[in-house]
């Protein structure tokens, strides 16, 4: 098994990069959003966390951006019915914070944003996970929840995609006062 990769971007689509590896092998890894939003851009360095999918047709593999999304995303492609696109897009359309509190809560409503998972879906991800994702997620996540929740709907509603949105909304300091107004403030901060 592949566990992590270390290179340079030599290339970067809509959802992989090709990281050169030892100056002579390219490798495409198909990456969530998050690692783009960390990713310098193609000629600089990068270190990933793998997971190698075998399958009889292909071998693919999936980077990710530290350790806890990668467990995340290996977690949720237990699930019946999620393979590792889908899987891909949830880590590309939450952060593992955002679907850690949901699952705790036992909230299904956000994860119907990501393309793909309608409500039934949704709901079987938050029964089949709530002991999964549960044991890890840190008690404060719960209030930040609802206030970021409260925080991308009206970013959604200002025009910005819930990509946008949610990247502006981990831009906002833990110790930002948690009332919905400051923290949209805040948020659009981002933009400027």
């Amino acid at each position: 098994m592949i566990a992590s990769v270390q290179g340079q971007i030599v290339f970067q689509g809509d959802d992989h990069l090709v990281v050169l590896v030892g100056g002579s092998i390219g490798l495409r890894v198909f990456v969530p959003r998050t690692v783009f939003d960390h990713a310098e851009g193609i000629g600089h360095h990068i270190h990933l966390q793998t997971y190698l999918d075998v399958r009889e047709d292909a071998l693919t593999l999936y980077g990710f951006a530290d350790e806890e999304e990668r467990q995340v995303f290996e977690i949720l492609i237990t699930i019946s019915g999620i393979g590792p696109k889908l899987a891909l897009s949830i880590l590309s359309t939450l952060t593992t914070a955002q679907l850690r509190s949901s699952i705790v809560k036992g909230e299904a409503e956000l994860l119907t944003r990501v393309p793909g998972i309608g409500r039934k879906k949704a709901e079987k991800i938050v029964f089949e996970l709530k002991d999964k994702l549960a044991a890890g997620a840190p008690p404060e996540l719960a209030g930040l929840y609802n206030v970021d929740s409260d925080v991308l709907d009206a970013l959604v509603a200002l025009g910005y995609s819930i990509v946008e949105a949610q990247t502006a909304i981990q831009s906002i300091p833990r110790d930002a006062p948690q009332d919905i107004e400051e923290r949209v403030r805040i948020a659009l901060g981002y933009f400027t």
